[in-house]
């Protein structure tokens, strides 16, 4: 056990002194390669990111120009359009339209979409929840405004974010990312 213990310490040992010796030389070309292949991978990871910022911008201003086309059809509960809504209907239409598949309910749509929201930080396109367990929503639509169906007897309608609607606000979401 001891003679194999020796080995393994000379072992050791041997290539510690033979490292120790090649280091210096070693250490001042091995960073500079690693830079490169980092570089680029950096730069290709930023090209993408912008890319499908980009991409999500587009999808975001088609799911807007949709929710703006629903503005005046009924409020329906459960209902996920043509024709009349609910808020996670409008919500989920809109973003189909631009290419997005979302969930049906506002919990579920909350808690699939990863990207989330402030309300200082929200954008053309975000979807805001209200209230707690988040049962109700809206489209973000820019400049302090919001499409969203509101309740049973009325109908789809643009409408400013008051200060009611930021206390209740309860989160936010960026789809299409």
């Amino acid at each position: 056990m001891s003679f194999t213990g020796g080995i393994v310490l000379s072992a050791t040992a041997a290539l510690g002194a033979t490292l120790l010796a090649a280091g210096p030389v070693q250490a001042a070309t091995a960073p500079q390669a690693a830079a490169v292949p980092q570089q680029v991978t950096l730069a290709s990871a930023q090209a993408k990111a912008a890319t499908a910022s980009s991409k999500q911008k587009q999808r975001a201003a088609k799911a807007v120009a949709y929710a703006y086309k629903q503005i005046g059809d009924p409020y329906r509960y459960g209902a996920t359009g043509p024709g009349s809504w609910d808020c996670s209907g409008l919500a989920g239409g809109s973003w189909r339209k631009a290419g997005v598949k979302l969930p049906r309910t506002t919990t579920q749509i909350y808690k699939k979409v990863k990207k989330k929201v402030s309300w200082k930080g929200a954008v053309k396109g975000d979807l805001l929840f209200f209230y707690s367990g988040k049962s109700h929503m809206g489209v973000y639509v820019g400049k302090g405004y919001m499409i969203h169906a509101p309740s049973s007897g009325k109908k789809v309608k643009k409408i400013k974010l008051t200060k009611y609607y930021k206390s209740n606000f309860s989160g936010g979401v960026r789809p299409g990312l």
